[in-house]
């Protein structure tokens, strides 16, 4: 098998999709028994004003459709309720082809209730 070059390696993750990447970062993980995860300080440095780093909250979250479960037609109801413009065949392919990712780059609010409504609907929903 051919070497590939960092920057070719580079061009084959741009043409991926993100669950693509998720997928072949988890299978890394698995084959090579490490995590990708960054490395988190045991103490962080103190600032020059003497205060300490904060750690940020994730504000943004995307909504993923692991599942449609039993109940595929409640499902779709409740897909183009939660994303807004989407016609009956649209939804339908989204629901088919879980794992999709519903809403990207939602707040935490809104990526709850919809998860909630679609977990009520009988999908397996996850939030990354």
């Amino acid at each position: 098998m051919a070497k590939l070059s960092n920057d070719e390696l580079l061009d084959v993750f741009k043409e991926m999709t993100l669950l693509e990447l998720s997928e072949f970062v988890k299978q890394f993980e698995e084959t090579f028994d490490v995590t990708a995860a960054a490395p988190v300080a045991a103490v962080a440095a103190p600032a020059a004003g003497g205060a300490a780093a904060e750690v940020e909250e994730q504000d943004e979250f995307d909504v993923v459709l692991e599942d449609a479960g039993d109940k595929k037609i409640q499902v779709i109801k409740v897909v183009r309720e939660v994303v807004s413009g989407l016609g009956l065949k649209e939804a339908k392919e989204l629901v088919e082809g879980a794992p999709k990712a519903l809403l990207e780059k939602v707040d935490k609010d809104k990526a709850n209730e919809a998860k909630a409504k679609l977990e009520e609907s009988g999908a397996k929903i996850s939030l990354k």
